[in-house]
């Protein structure tokens, strides 16, 4: 009896692990996706090291479906449209919402 119920539960918690297993976040991203998030997110950020005209350590990069966020500051107009350009240049982005605030 304890092995059929033992049986059963692990049965159970497969089938709720398959059914959920691709979610990987709230919005039900596929891990696929959320992969190319991520490259998408660290080559952007390691872009932004390598420019010196974009401070990186001062501005924020999310990636969500292609789409990237750039939160954080700037110091001028010129920098902020300078880190958007550069988003823009990374293979698989599919939008760029630059949310920068420059700094007065």
């Amino acid at each position: 009896m304890k092995i059929r119920h033992a049986l059963l539960t692990s049965l159970v918690a497969l089938v709720v692990i398959a059914s959920t297993g691709c979610a990987v976040t709230r919005d039900q991203e596929t891990m696929g996706a959320y992969i190319d998030d991520s490259v998408i997110t660290t080559t952007v950020k390691s872009r932004f090291f390598d420019d010196k005209s974009v401070d990186g350590s001062s501005v924020s990069v999310e990636t969500l479906n292609g789409t990237v966020m750039l939160s954080g500051f700037a110091k001028n107009t010129t920098e902020k449209k300078t880190a958007e350009t550069i988003a823009w240049k990374v293979k698989g982005v599919k939008a760029v919402k630059n949310d920068l605030i420059v700094r007065p």
